[in-house]
């Protein structure tokens, strides 16, 4: 997976978070698939089509905190992860 510190792309733009389709029980496998990327300051109640219940593995840039909630539209639990 990359580090907090490399969530930027060859644009060098700032990305918030990557959440990632594919996941292993092996680290050097983990963050592989389909990657949604999270811009900084993005609100989604929603998850875009397709993601609903697929992401495996995430990884949070630095200075930057994502929110997940176990329902749709924000409701039910809410976890927080950062770097």
């Amino acid at each position: 997976c990359p580090t907090p510190a490399d969530l930027r792309p060859a644009n060098g733009t700032r990305v918030c978070a990557q959440l990632y389709a594919d996941n292993s029980p092996y680290y050097d496998q983990c963050c592989a698939g389909d990657v949604l990327v999270v811009p900084p300051g993005s609100d989604m109640p929603y998850m875009p089509r397709g993601w609903s219940a697929r992401a495996s593995s995430l990884v949070v840039g630095t200075k930057c905190e994502l929110t997940v909630w176990s329902r749709k539209a924000k409701e039910g639990k809410s976890r927080r992860f950062g770097a």
